[in-house]
């Protein structure tokens, strides 16, 4: 009677599935639950990241869902250090401000300038040589990227110092510090690093109506009204005034003409803005003027430019605003006459 009792049960309990070599297959619930668990693992890794990308999100109810979900996960993910592996990840690549959502503009003490108080008394021509080299931090948007590379090839063999990487970080500007604080990032390079020279270009990322970190009681209606203005001058000083008050001889490259009329026109605008607050430092800030590199006999775009003997070069990318390498080398050697005005490079 037992044998038989065993016997029914062995027949109702379902056969192990097994495949090739004997290896257990698992159920298709098995697999949808293992996937979902590993999924929610990732979640809690890289929540930081999230929330980030949530925060920086323009107003709107996506953002509020998207801060909503991401804010107790990343609550979570703190709490039980999951976010650990990312933050040690982050500070081996040396961008561990990466997750911090930092939208300060902090305003910097300025200098007298030419405006202020009269002509300030020119900085003396300083001398570098091999032993004692010219260091110099670039730093900018993606446009600010080719030229840097070309000027890292001009100044081979020559007195000048890199300080570290091209700082080029697509997608950024002034207008949102918390995309990327620059504001923060420069200050911190020149408290640390100390450099002689920056060569920075921002702007391509900012010909819009919609900024953050904004003083208290400040509103911005549209790019390019007066609040907006008012508002960009006050960064692109900040910006200036945090080099030039530790020393460093600035050359700001000016946005290039670009394949689209009304794109130019807003790159107009701050353009304006930077070469004015540039000449209110002389000998300390030099706006590099760009516009008619880069524009054909007609005034107006050109991709190909003639060089010195009367060969097209392409000049710009095929999508009407970065640079081609030529381009790049051009705007580095007018660079390097900037600094060789203002430094006397020997040894060179």
């Amino acid at each position: 009677m037992a044998r038989e009792s065993d016997d029914r049960a062995r027949r109702r309990r379902p056969k192990r599935r097994t495949g090739e070599g004997g290896r257990r297959l698992h159920s298709a619930g098995a697999a949808i639950v293992v996937s979902l668990g590993a999924l929610g693992i990732g979640l809690l890794l890289n929540a930081p990241g999230l929330h980030k990308s949530a925060t920086i999100q323009p107003e709107g109810w996506k953002r509020d869902v998207a801060l909503a979900v991401t804010g107790p996960l990343e609550t979570v993910s703190h709490t039980l250090l999951l976010d650990r592996p990312r933050e040690g990840l982050k500070s081996a690549l040396g961008r561990s401000a990466d997750d911090v959502v930092d939208t300060v503009v902090a305003p910097v003490e300025q200098e007298p300038t030419a405006t202020e108080a009269g002509p300030p008394a020119a900085p003396k021509r300083e001398r570098f040589t091999t032993k004692q080299p010219l260091r110099i931090w670039m730093a900018g948007d993606s446009l600010a990227i080719v030229p840097a590379e070309s000027i890292l090839r001009e100044v081979s063999g020559r007195p000048v110092e890199p300080v570290g990487e091209i700082e080029g970080r697509l997608s950024t500007g002034l207008e949102r510090p918390d995309v990327f604080n620059w504001f923060t990032r420069t200050r911190n390079v020149m408290k640390k690093e100390k450099p002689d020279a920056v060569v920075v270009m921002f702007g391509g990322n900012d010909d819009h109506g919609y900024m953050t970190g904004l003083p208290d009681g400040v509103t911005i209606s549209s790019f390019g009204s007066r609040a907006w203005r008012e508002e960009y001058r006050r960064r692109v000083a900040t910006i200036l005034s945090t080099a030039t008050r530790n020393g460093a001889f600035v050359v700001w490259i000016g946005l290039p003409i670009t394949k689209d009329a009304e794109q130019t026109r807003r790159y107009d605008t701050i353009n304006a803005i930077v070469q004015a607050e540039a000449a209110k430092r002389p000998g300390r800030a030099s706006y590099l003027d760009t516009y008619f590199f880069f524009a054909g006999k007609d005034g107006g775009y050109a991709q190909y430019v003639e060089d010195g003997a009367g060969r097209l070069v392409k000049m710009r990318s095929d999508d009407g605003v970065h640079f081609e390498r030529a381009a790049g080398d051009l705007i580095a050697d007018k660079v390097m006459k900037r600094l060789e005005q203002r430094f006397r490079l020997e040894g060179s």
